[in-house]
Order: C-alpha cells, then sequence, then structure tokens
C-alpha cells in the first residue's frame, strides 16, 4: 500500500467528523469496496510464498467459486463494520471498527486477485450485498455497542465456520487459495475475540439463526453468479 494512503488513513483515525462527513466517507467506502480499490494495510498477500500448482479444470473452478463467495463475504463485512462504525455510541468503539473494517480490506483485496488468477470473476451481487449489510450494521450500532460487538463476534464466528467448510472442499494443492483462507481464519479469529473482549454480549438464538439463514441465501447464489 503507498505510504501516502497509509497516512491519509492515519490522519483520517485521529480526526473527528460530523455525522454528514461520516456519510460521505462512508458512501466513497461503498464505491471503493463494491468498484474500485479499498485502502489495505499493506500486508503481503500470503498466497505470494507459495508457488502455483496444475490444478484440473474442476478443481480450478471449485476454488474460483468458493474464492468468490469468500470475496463477497468480505464485502459484507465491510459494509457491516461501516455501518457499525457509523451508528456507534462511543469515540473507542467507532474507532476500533474502522480500524478492523481496513483490516478486512486486506481480505477483499486477497480474494478478488486470487479470483481472477483462477480465471472467473467476483459476484455481480455484491452491491446488494453491500447495501444490506451495511444497513444491518448501522441498525445493530443503532441498538447499542455492546448488541454491536455481539454482532461482530457472531459474524465472525460463523465466517470461521464457512472458511473451515471451504478448506475441505477445496483441492489439498491449491496452495495458494488455502494460504489466503488461513490467513483470513487467524485473523477473524482475533476479530471475534477483540470485540468480546470490549464487551460484545452474546446474541439471542433466534438472531444467530437469522444470520445462518442469510448467510446461506449468499453463499448459494455468489457460488454461482
Amino acid at each position: 500500500m503507498p505510504r501516502e494512503l497509509t497516512s491519509a488513513y492515519g490522519a483520517r483515525m485521529n480526526r473527528h467528523y460530523s455525522p454528514i462527513d461520516r456519510l460521505l466517507i462512508n458512501f466513497d467506502q461503498a464505491l471503493r469496496t463494491v468498484f474500485g480499490r479499498p485502502l489495505v494495510t499493506g500486508r503481503a498477500d500470503p498466497s505470494t510464498s507459495t508457488d502455483e500448482t496444475s490444478l484440473s479444470d474442476t478443481e480450478r473452478q471449485e476454488s474460483a467459486r468458493l474464492m468468490r463467495i469468500n470475496h463477497t463475504g468480505e464485502v459484507c463485512a465491510q459494509a457491516l463494520y461501516q455501518g457499525q462504525a457509523l451508528t456507534a455510541r462511543l469515540e473507542n468503539i467507532r474507532d476500533s471498527m474502522e480500524q478492523a473494517a481496513q483490516e478486512e480490506n486486506d481480505h477483499l483485496a486477497w480474494c478478488e486477485q486470487r479470483v481472477h488468477a483462477l480465471g472467473s470473476h467476483t459476484s455481480v451481487l455484491n452491491p446488494l450485498f453491500y447495501t444490506g449489510s451495511f444497513a444491518l450494521g448501522a441498525l445493530a450500532g443503532m441498538i447499542g455497542d455492546k448488541w454491536s460487538l455481539g454482532f461482530v463476534a457472531e459474524t465472525e464466528h460463523q465466517v470461521v465456520i464457512h472458511l473451515d467448510e471451504h478448506l475441505t472442499r477445496m483441492a489439498p494443492h491449491d496452495h495458494k487459495s488455502r494460504a489466503i483462507l488461513e490467513q483470513m481464519k487467524v485473523d477473524e479469529l482475533h476479530h471475534g475475540t477483540t470485540a468480546l473482549e470490549a464487551g460484545g454480549a452474546e446474541l439471542p438464538s433466534p438472531v444467530k439463526q437469522l444470520m445462518q439463514a442469510m448467510s446461506k441465501v449468499m453463499t448459494g447464489t455468489t457460488y454461482w453468479v
């Protein structure tokens, strides 16, 4: 990541913005997430440390579809964090959400690059999923910070379950895709733990079940489109 982008993000984190400013920032972030290049932390893509291996057409197609799901999952995660940051009541919670959102951008970039390397495309439904996830995140933030953080923790918990499932479905010798998912898993676990330690409350079972149902809709559609 260029140094000026890192500096710009750091300066933004240390400034105080009006509600209108935050709306404009979130609009810019939405455009970057769905259509452009979101700001990243500058961490190296985990797949660059491994060699590309020969995959059959079936294996390549399966990896591409799974990585497309993960890319859309990161689009949703980005939207959730941005929505929660917009409505969070405590400044430290808002800053935490914004920092987590930037770290999720690493995953977004890695997944997109891998999908393209596998000869496929990201989901055409990403704008729809971003909008819905942003609304959910904003609603969670409005309800209260402890529930917002609990929402983050449960989201990350479910993401880790999906990552484990994808690792079992993906060809064992697709080392590049697997390296990305393994690092994502480490980061998601960290985000979930951080949310709980910051005071996140465990969500009621019906809410968890609703989140799981929505996740199935996302994975089921983006696998194909």
